[in-house]
């Protein structure tokens, strides 16, 4: 593993002495030429599609181009006393770490995933066979004798997820991207000025804010590029913290809420190519093996401009409520099955992005922007930066967040996705939010479908019960593998591990419902504005 804790030494900063961090938010030009030539303007009119990063002159990324101290820690905005509500230092250093509260299990979970692409096609494969071809008639009642009969009207429910569970399957089965063998320090760096860890909370939740900023503080240490900072709204403010308050009076075209927020502190912090920016939730949490995957994805995977890794629904009241610790399961078996090939294989987000453990580049930040006027700003900013010839790759690190605390939560979380994701103006959004509606449509027709047998008794062809089976094993298995990484991650006695695969499997049943039951409720009550849900 590459040892990230280095001085900064004179030596460093002498090198880095031809990029100038003492430019304003309120100044448009820099005297510096080499600075010039380095940041990228969101008022740029001959900005390239995909630019080709400045890596060949100052590409080592052992230090900054700042000096290592906590006043230059806060950033550039920390540079203009007039504006109070910006720390002017860096209080990560300055007090007791205290209790870490970010620990994890992230090297030997990604080597696990890193060979599990060749159980998953056993399981799933051998799972299907047995189902379709092995199990007694009397369970299934499958015929060879006929390849159509009346019932297949009613049964072409089952059916209607496939193109969903076709899409995960090639997923799981195709291998699973680590830098197991990719890394090493001979290999060419991208330049690194500044790594920010942003958490972005509305801020009324004190004890949510001080949790995140505890956990994440001495995160500081590790590297002198990494700076941790709490992005909030007006008039949350905390003191002592590395706490960014976006002022009432800041306003956009269209952005509200969180997306508003962060087009405030894009424009004060003034990123360049240079900067990176690692997006969190307020009840995320990343542990120091991921910052380190982290960095080496930044300095060593220069065809990539964003990106993100897996996140685990495991950190806070884990199983304490078992509906929703499963149901958010599933959400895992994503990352897991269409984003693992999106970041992995396709490099462009074809099934969008996650507002949480997003990994952007600054050009990309100012290029795109937060002005987005959507309720799904990530989903949106990914479309964007894809329209725009950003490509995007896995970070191969974990996240670790919670579950919504109660039904009302689950059921405005989902149906905010929902119609967040139908609103945008791209075409792939529509259809996977469409593609959502028809899950919804094959449960209502699935459950429908058992009165209509019993009044009309027929037979299924094989080669229909065949394609049932195979998304009826696609689909809880990604319940069934999200439960098992997370225990594994949360170290939980084996026993218990293995208890939890029937428990999950009798419970995915409730969570579809739920799933089906918040779509329904998106489509009958659109939200109005922006859901906080409480966690």
């Amino acid at each position: 593993m590459i040892d990230l804790r280095r001085n900064n030494s004179q030596q460093n900063r002498t090198k880095y002495s031809a990029v100038s961090s003492s430019t304003t938010p309120e100044s448009s030009t820099v005297t510096d030429t080499a600075s010039h030539e380095a940041r990228i303007f969101i008022d740029s009119p001959d900005k390239p599609l995909a630019p080709a990063w400045d890596d060949d002159a100052i590409s080592e990324s052992s230090g900054t181009v700042n000096d290592d101290f906590p006043a230059n820690r806060a950033g550039p905005a920390a540079s203009t006393p007039k504006k109070p509500n910006v720390p002017l230092q860096s209080f990560a250093l300055l007090e007791d770490r205290g209790v870490r509260t970010n620990l994890g299990n992230t090297s030997f979970v990604m080597g696990l995933l890193s060979e599990m692409w060749l159980i998953n096609l056993i399981v799933l494969c051998g799972g299907t066979y047995c189902m379709a071809f092995l199990l007694p008639v009397q369970y299934t009642n499958y015929t060879d004798l006929e390849l159509w009969n009346i019932s297949c009207y009613w049964k072409l429910a089952w059916v209607l997820p496939l193109p969903y569970t076709l899409i995960c399957f090639w997923g799981l089965v195709m291998p699973f991207r680590t830098p197991k063998f990719l890394y090493d320090d001979s290999l060419p760096k991208r330049r690194v000025d500044n790594l920010y860890i942003l958490t972005v909370t509305k801020g009324d939740n004190r004890e949510a804010v001080y949790r995140s900023w505890n956990a994440h503080k001495h995160l500081e240490s590790m590297h002198p590029c990494v700076r941790v900072h709490v992005l909030t709204d007006e008039p949350y403010f905390f003191e002592n913290i590395n706490c960014y308050t976006c002022p009432k009076g800041f306003t956009t075209t269209g952005s509200k809420y969180k997306a508003r927020a962060l087009e405030w502190y894009r424009q004060t912090m003034r990123y360049t190519e240079h900067d990176w920016v690692l997006h969190l939730d307020e009840e995320s949490v990343i542990d120091d093996e991921s910052v380190r995957r982290i960095l080496e994805f930044i300095w060593y995977e220069h065809d990539y401009h964003w990106g993100q890794g897996v996140i685990l629904y495991n950190q806070y009241h884990y199983w304490k409520n078992w509906i929703f610790t499963v149901a958010d399961a599933i959400r895992v078996g994503d990352d897991l099955a269409r984003f693992q090939l999106q970041y992995s294989y396709f490099h462009c987000p074809v099934f969008g992005a996650h507002g949480s453990f997003l990994l952007t580049n600054g050009a990309v930040e100012n290029e795109v922007g937060w002005d987005l006027g959507s309720l799904t700003e990530d989903y949106e900013f990914a479309m964007k930066a894809w329209y725009l010839g950003y490509k995007c790759g896995k970070v191969p690190g974990l996240v670790r967040e919670q579950s919504p605390m109660d039904m009302i939560g689950f059921l405005k979380q989902r149906r905010r996705w929902f119609i967040g994701i139908i609103r945008l103006p791209h075409f792939l959004p529509k259809m996977w939010a469409t593609f959502w509606v028809i899950g919804t449509l094959s449960l209502y027709g699935t459950v429908a479908s058992i009165p209509l047998g019993i009044v009309l008794p027929h037979a299924t062809p094989r080669w229909f019960g065949l394609i049932k089976d195979f998304s009826f094993v696609n689909f809880v298995y990604l319940y069934l593998i999200g439960i098992f990484i997370q225990d594994i991650d949360s170290k939980k006695n084996p026993l218990i591990v293995l208890l939890h695969i029937p428990l999950t499997f009798i419970v995915q049943f409730i969570a579809s419902i739920m799933e089906a039951i918040s779509v329904t409720y998106g489509i009958i009550f659109p939200p109005a504005g922006f859901d906080v849900i409480k966690k």
